[in-house]
């Protein structure tokens, strides 16, 4: 009985040996085709040392069409964009610009006082939802854009949500804010900011600021879509009243609207070992967790959620969630290892796809 326990532990050992010493390219096509029999759409990138160990796409670019997927294809970023934003802040710290103990209200003539740069990038600020204010009062007639958030927050005014710093609560008007801010300081439009200081810069020719009509033409452009249980397929996701707000408020800049590719993204990723954009000290600040008021820590920096992974060691990472669109960037910095999933039609397996790509690059540190 005994001998039989040890020969059934070495074969569980064995097992879970050739599990680890699985090779990525095989693992991981095993897991996409796994879940684009369950209809998953989207682009997988793992990358080590700033270089692809897989790079796929499954699925459709527009499903009514039967389009296929290709990893070249632009994806909407949702919050993953707000990582450029924070960047725009931090180069223009290095600039001497700014500081991030700077007043908004320094900038940006607003009914909330107390609120410094920093908790704008952290989503400390307590400032109410200037979507929530544009959907009640704005003609949506009209496409809406951050002057236009700014001045109908000062105009009917909503109370703040907390005191700056008291707690974290995730703010899409503070990245709105930091976008309008940028603009202040520099006299430029924000999408030019963005164009000149990092996507010209890093050579990411796919990524944009883009206007829907923009994206139209863009031949490559992933749709988003949404499943409709009644219909039992993928509908285009624009041709619901849940995305009339990408339309009114079409030209609001700073919380999202970057669509970019995997592979752009990699070069961002690279970037971020560099001094190419801001020096290393500088990020360390946007990799630290954001002190509050009462001592305690969020761990939120400046557009990264932040994490200590018991194996991996530091790790950074942002969602996003647009109509149609899951993304997902993890870095893990100590191990130089990446993984960007971008997803087109908002599949219920999206955690599971990341949770088991981040799984199995831990058992092949």
């Amino acid at each position: 009985m005994q001998k039989l326990f040890f020969l059934l532990c070495f074969v569980a050992l064995q097992l879970c040996s050739a599990n680890a010493q699985q090779k990525p390219t095989a693992f991981f096509d095993s897991l996409l085709q796994k879940h684009a029999a369950q209809n998953f759409s989207g682009v997988l990138l793992v990358a080590e040392n700033g270089k692809p160990i897989y790079h796929k796409a499954v699925g459709y670019c527009e499903f009514a069409t039967h389009k296929l997927l290709k990893k070249t294809d632009i994806f909407e970023l949702a919050s993953v964009s707000k990582q450029f934003t924070a960047m725009i802040i931090m180069m223009l710290r290095e600039k001497g610009k700014l500081n991030y103990d700077d007043l908004l209200e320094k900038y940006i003539d607003i009914p909330y006082k107390g609120i410094s740069i920093r908790h704008l990038l952290t989503h400390t600020s307590g400032l109410p939802d200037y979507q929530d204010v544009m959907d009640k009062y704005w003609d949506k007639s009209k496409v809406a854009g951050n002057a236009d958030c700014i001045t109908y927050l000062n105009k009917y005014a909503p109370p703040k949500q907390f005191e700056p710093g008291v707690k974290f609560d995730y703010s899409n008007t503070g990245y709105l804010m930091l976008a309008s801010v940028a603009e202040k300081i520099t006299g430029k439009d924000f999408i030019e900011l963005c164009n000149q200081w990092i996507f010209s810069k890093l050579k990411m020719k796919n990524t944009a600021i883009r206007t829907l009509a923009e994206k139209a033409a863009t031949k490559n452009f992933a749709i988003g879509h949404l499943y409709i249980k009644e219909r039992e397929q993928y509908i285009r996701a624009d041709s619901f009243p849940s995305s009339d707000y990408t339309i009114w408020l079409g030209n609001r800049k700073g919380p999202g609207r970057i669509s970019s590719t995997t592979a752009d993204l990699l070069k961002w990723d690279k970037a971020l070992y560099t001094n190419k954009l801001v020096q290393q000290s500088t990020l360390m600040d946007a990799f630290a967790p954001m002190k509050l008021n009462d001592g305690t820590f969020f761990y939120y920096g400046f557009g990264w959620s932040i994490n200590q992974d018991p194996v991996m060691g530091r790790m950074v990472s942002h969602t996003g969630d647009n109509p149609g669109y899951k993304t997902q960037i993890i870095r893990y910095i100590d191990k130089n290892k990446t993984i960007i999933l971008l997803n087109n039609n908002a599949h219920p397996d999206f955690s599971s796809i990341i949770r088991e790509v981040a799984e199995f690059i831990k058992a092949n540190k």
